[in-house]
């Protein structure tokens, strides 16, 4: 019996604010291929922590938490962001925010914790296509994936985007904290010895600085071969 090879894979992975959510979400779109926001369920697990109220270093209880928090993507209409329901709550908002973010930092660094969300994030890999938005996905989740692109941009260009996103959705931040914030977490990313963030081999970098979402996109789709 023939077997059929494994769907193909985009992984887009780069550190915080580099815009990797909203072109993966566009490449995507484009391909028409499914779509997985690795960053989206670390974020989900912190949240639940913090809504449980556990020690985020607390390595057991945290890995106990990201085994049994119940997460679920939901299509927006009319084009919106993608609803993420963490433990039957839509959390999308309360996900976006820095606070989520540092959180979700804090518990990746965790072996458990990532070991426990691998099969989960494998799951995803079904026809036609995924592109895989997040961190490690070309170089822990997907190193076999044929397609790979390592997204990049300043600190401070990315502080700037974060900072719009936020004032957006009404949120009283300030830019040099945000920046400040930025460039500690791309440290701590960098610096982990679990699953570190850094460019696979043969990935290809795009540095977004200074430019446009459809440039970008232009860019990314140029690395998937027909």
């Amino acid at each position: 019996m023939q077997t059929r090879p494994p769907a193909p894979v985009l992984t887009i992975d780069g550190p915080s604010g580099s815009g990797k959510g909203t072109i993966s979400r566009l490449v995507a779109e484009h391909l028409g291929w499914r779509l997985l926001d690795s960053g989206a369920l670390y974020r989900a697990v912190g949240y639940a922590a913090g809504m449980a109220g556990l020690d985020l270093s607390d390595a057991e209880a945290v890995t106990r938490c990201a085994e049994t928090t119940k997460i679920q993507f939901r299509a927006a209409p009319n084009d919106g962001e993608t609803r993420v329901i963490v433990n039957g709550h839509d959390a999308t908002d309360e996900l976006r925010t820095e606070t989520a973010g540092a959180a979700a930092s804090a518990i990746a660094s965790v072996p458990s914790v990532r070991h426990a969300l691998v099969g989960l994030q494998l799951g995803f890999r079904k026809p036609p296509g995924l592109v895989a938005d997040g961190r490690d996905m070309g170089t822990v989740i997907f190193p076999d994936a044929s397609f790979k692109v390592f997204l990049t941009a300043s600190a401070a260009e990315r502080a700037k985007r974060r900072y719009k996103q936020l004032k957006e959705k009404g949120l009283s931040v300030t830019l040099s904290s945000l920046q400040s914030e930025i460039e500690a977490r791309d440290a701590r990313d960098a610096s982990r010895t679990v699953a570190p963030l850094k460019p696979a081999r043969d990935a290809v970098l795009v540095d977004t600085t200074g430019m446009g979402i459809e440039d970008v996109v232009a860019n990314v789709l140029a690395v998937v071969k027909p």
